[in-house]
């Protein structure tokens, strides 16, 4: 395909963008978590199989975000998940 005058290629555009991680996915054992998430929690040994409630792997990461303060990329997991947790929790 042509766009202004330069070749693109769409199943390219979509690897480099890497869409797959940039989702939400319902997990088996019932958290909805993006692949990117996953590997900062791993990265930080929090291993997401292990909880079957959101708020039980939120204790765990502020756990360790106590134990890690500088831990930028756990902090915004925490955040997002944060944000999940209180509108799946709010009754509107």
């Amino acid at each position: 395909m042509k766009i202004k005058g330069i070749n693109v290629d769409i199943d390219d555009l979509i690897d480099e963008l890497n869409i797959d991680c940039d989702f939400y996915l319902k997990r088996k054992n019932g958290l909805v978590l993006k692949d990117s998430q996953i590997k900062i929690l791993e990265r930080y040994q929090i291993f997401y199989q292990n909880y079957n409630s959101l708020s039980s792997l939120l204790f765990s990461i502020e756990e360790c975000l106590n134990e890690v303060p500088d831990a930028e990329d756990l902090e915004k997991v925490s955040s997002e998940l944060s944000e999940i947790h209180y509108y799946g929790e709010t009754n509107k």
